[in-house]
Formats: C-alpha cells, sequence, structure tokens
C-alpha cells in the first residue's frame, strides 16, 4: 500500500477561498470524490492531522472538522494507535489511472457512458449574446410588463393563510378560480362558447402543441402545414413521427384550394395554423377562408389545430374571430398563451377543446407537469377579473402601434432599395422581402461586429425566397433607430 506522503494531495485538493461552502467540507467532498474514483485506494492510511495541515496549508482543526465528516458518512475508520484508512469495504469505480488526478478530481465527465437516441430535428440555434441590440421574432417589451400590480397581487397570495394548500405537492387541474376567469376573459374577447370544463391550463403555447401532438398523432400520421410555418410546431410533429405536407400561403393566408387538393390525395390527420397573423409572414386569414376550413374539416374529418398567436396585437381593425368560435362539430383545438400579453418569462398557457379530450389530454400533462404554478394563477386570475391585464394591453397596443409605424418608416427610409414589405395590420414583426443576390447569413455576421444580433431563426433564404421576420416589439423607437442604421450600413459592406 502507497505511504499517505506519496499521495499528491497538493493535486487532488483545491481549496476556493472565495467559495461559500465551508473550507473543512471542500476538503471533506474532494477526499470523498478521490476515493470514489479510486485515487484513494480502499484500507490506504491518510496522513496525520498534522502532518496533511502542513501539507495544505490548513490548520489541523481543519483537517480534523473533515476527517470527522469523513467517519460520520463512513468513508474513512479510525484505528486506535494506528491512524486513519480508507474504510476497506467501498469498492470504487474504475477509473483510468493514466489520466491526470486533478482532471479526474475536479472535472465532470464530458460524455456519457453509454449510447441514447439523438434528434438532429431538434437542433434549433439558440445562441446567448450581450448584443445591445436585437431582432426578435415578434416578442415583447418585458420593460412594459406590468410588474407592480403582479407584484403586489402575488405577494398578496403567498400571504394568505388559505393559499398555503398550493405550496404542498398535490396533483390537479389548474386553478378552478383561474379557469373560470379565462374562460370568461375567453368568450368574451375570442367569442367562445365555452365553460371551465373545456379549458386545460398550461405553461405556454408550445406545451398545448405537444400535447396534442402526443396524444392525438400516430407515426405515419399527415400534419398539414402553411409555407412557410412555424419551425417549433413542425419539428414537435415530426418528433411524435407525423409526416409533414404543406400549402402556400397567399395575401388572405393558406390556400384552401390546396387544402382541398391535398386532402383528395392523402388522408390529412391534422391541420396546424397561427391564422390570425400568420407566422412568419404575418398575413390574417380572410373569415372566406375560415369558414371553408371549417367545412373542410368537417367533410374529411381532419382536426385544426389553431394558434392563437398575436391575437391580442391588432392595430388597424378588430380581430377577426378565431375558427374556434365558430365550430360546432368539435374540430377545433385552440391554444395560446399569457407570454405576449404580459412577458414571455410568466409560463402561462391554455389549451381549450371538447371535455372529453380536455379529460385525457389532463391525464398526459399529468405527467410532465403534475403540479402546474397555482399560485400565479390564482394572481392572474384576480388580475384579469380587477381588469388589471386588459387595461394592460389597451395600453401597451399603443406603444406597439408606435414602434410599428416607426419601424416601417425607418426601413423605407434607409432600406428602401434592397426591401419590399407590407405593413402587417397587427402583430409585433414584419416580414421583409430581401433582393434574392443578398446573403442574409453575412449580413447577420456584420451586425453583430456593430452590437445588433440578427438570429438564424429569423432568415429565410431559399430559391425564389430571401426574406427576414423582424421583430420590433422589444424595442423603443430610438432603438429601432440604432438598429435599422446597423442593418443598413451591414446590407451595404456584404454588397
Amino acid at each position: 500500500m502507497s505511504s499517505p506522503v506519496r499521495i499528491p494531495f497538493k493535486n487532488l485538493i483545491q481549496i476556493d477561498r472565495k467559495s461559500d461552502r465551508a473550507v473543512y467540507l471542500q476538503l471533506a467532498y474532494q477526499l470523498i470524490i478521490a476515493i470514489q474514483r479510486g485515487l484513494l485506494a480502499p484500507g490506504i492510511q491518510l496522513p496525520g492531522s498534522r502532518q496533511l495541515s502542513a501539507l495544505l496549508d490548513l490548520h489541523r482543526k481543519t483537517i480534523i472538522a473533515a476527517y470527522d465528516e469523513l467517519d460520520a458518512q463512513g468513508w474513512i475508520e479510525v484505528r486506535p494507535n494506528k491512524g486513519t484508512f480508507v474504510c476497506t469495504k467501498f469498492q470504487p469505480i474504475h477509473t483510468d489511472s493514466s489520466k491526470h488526478h486533478q482532471k479526474l478530481i475536479a472535472g465532470y465527465p464530458a460524455w456519457t457512458g453509454y449510447n441514447f437516441k439523438k434528434s438532429i430535428l431538434l437542433d434549433l440555434s439558440v445562441v446567448k449574446t450581450s448584443a445591445e441590440l436585437e431582432f426578435t421574432d415578434g416578442l415583447p417589451d418585458v420593460r412594459l410588463a406590468p410588474l407592480a400590480d403582479l407584484s403586489r397581487v402575488y405577494g398578496t397570495n403567498l400571504k394568505r393563510k388559505s393559499n398555503l394548500k398550493h405550496l404542498g405537492f398535490t396533483p390537479n387541474e389548474g386553478s378552478e378560480y383561474f379557469k373560470e376567469l379565462l374562460t370568461t376573459y375567453l368568450n368574451n374577447t375570442r367569442g367562445l362558447h365555452i365553460s371551465k370544463n373545456n379549458v386545460m391550463v398550461t405553461r405556454g403555447v408550445d406545451m398545448g402543441i405537444y400535447l396534442a401532438a402526443e396524444l392525438l398523432l400516430q407515426r405515419g400520421d399527415l400534419v398539414l402545414v402553411a409555407d412557410l410555418s412555424y419551425y417549433v410546431a413542425n419539428m414537435i410533429f415530426q418528433k411524435v413521427g407525423a409526416k409533414i405536407v404543406s400549402a402556400p400561403v397567399d395575401e388572405q393566408g393558406i390556400n384552401v384550394h390546396a387544402v382541398e387538393e391535398l386532402c383528395k390525395l392523402y388522408t390529412i390527420r391534422m391541420l396546424y395554423l397561427t391564422p390570425h397573423q400568420h407566422y412568419p409572414t404575418t398575413v390574417t386569414l380572410s373569415a372566406q377562408r375560415r369558414a371553408a376550413l371549417l367545412q373542410l374539416s368537417s367533410i374529411y374529418g381532419f382536426i385544426i389545430l389553431e394558434d392563437d398567436y398575436d391575437y391580442d396585437f391588432q392595430f388597424d381593425s378588430n380581430p377577426i374571430l378565431p375558427l374556434a368560435s365558430a365550430d360546432t362539430q368539435g374540430m377545433v383545438i385552440y391554444i395560446g398563451s399569457f407570454a405576449k400579453s404580459l412577458a414571455p418569462g410568466f409560463r402561462c398557457g391554455y389549451l381549450v377543446a371538447p371535455e372529453n379530450l380536455i379529460k385525457e389530454l389532463g391525464k398526459l400533462r399529468g405527467l410532465i407537469d403534475r403540479q402546474g404554478d397555482l399560485l400565479m394563477e390564482q394572481t392572474l386570475a384576480e388580475l384579469l377579473e380587477e381588469g388589471q391585464i386588459q387595461r394592460h394591453l389597451k395600453k401597451t397596443l399603443k406603444v406597439y402601434m408606435e414602434r410599428r409605424n416607426a419601424f416601417c418608416t425607418l426601413l423605407q427610409t434607409h432600406l428602401d432599395e434592397f426591401v419590399s414589405f407590407d405593413v402587417p395590420a397587427g402583430g409585433l414583426a414584419v416580414w421583409t422581402k430581401w433582393k434574392a443576390e443578398l446573403n442574409l447569413m453575412r449580413i447577420s455576421n456584420n451586425c453583430m461586429r456593430n452590437q445588433l444580433y440578427l438570429p438564424q431563426t429569423l432568415l429565410y433564404q431559399k430559391r425564389g425566397l430571401t426574406a427576414m421576420r423582424l421583430g420590433f416589439g422589444n424595442q423603443t423607437v430610438e432603438e429601432l433607430e440604432r438598429s435599422v442604421k446597423i442593418l443598413a450600413a451591414a446590407i451595404k459592406k456584404s454588397t
């Protein structure tokens, strides 16, 4: 057995004086790791407290405290008149002794020791950036969120003794109070005719899409989407084994004639739509086409998954009521979220469907979101009852309309020779088409060098299409002016 003097304790032990963890615990935990990984073999004698104190330049009482901790946990055994030894009953994890001691102690494995299924479908490029400015795909400005009202009502709910039951771990179907208020809100603003039994609370739109796809789609089923469509939804459908077919989009939304022709050729299981502000092109599906799609759904039996995208942000006229408001056959699943109304960080959404489907979806949701966030649901319910969310939307709508107008003017002023677009009637993004010879990735890289982040997910470049979806909601008018000037310079530099 190796003498304790020959063990390179200075390489094994690294003490961080700035850490919140006590020094004796740092020492104890690192010795445990060394034992687990076989660097300190079972039965080996450890240095005495004075000797290890001198080796590591630590106070002897620190060494004693660390040894006491190891002894209490059963990692070492103290033999009277002989010394301190690593417990002989422990079998270390096999490691490659040729590797450097410090790497084994400090490093966490970079790779699993087993194989698993990987999917390129989920390779979504998300970049953390410190750029001063950023174009999003249409996110709201979190600086406008009603934080004072949220804080006030949430704090009140935390203090209520009657809400203590919500802090325990109890399976539930969401706050009944919230579902009642949400039902009233959706009936009043969307023209729905639902009860609380038609509503399921989710963590957002993507969760609603995932649950519906997981329950209703089987491998090989066909899902019809618009060309172009929401990329996350496409990934979800493909992840559950469905196949995607697409129909073109024009200035009135998805082409209904193309949908009908596809239904004649194939058995379509589901149609996914963002009818109010189509993602990414921002066009609104006309009322006539909505009625036609409901009729086709009844004839051919496909489910309509209606994503309530940007419904609350309509600038130039009243929004067209969703397909769900006219559904009498139980063919439409309606999903939405408060992420845009408040801020993306508030993960509270909803799914509306016939009661029998809600019950079955609730079982599935219970596997991935068993508890939910009842306190936040209580808070949102009170804000709905007080009318605070409604007033907040009315207030921010004026701000976003001003930003839309300013952004479109800036594009015309600085980039008229490169870009064409229609001023969107609603939503928080503009669909812009650019000259085909432009390299959008090069433009994005040029923007980044000047502190403007232009994500790859906003760029659409293929044969016959060179376009960007540029969100304006997250920037002030002054920030938009800076961003457009940087974008203009980046384009000119790339040509």
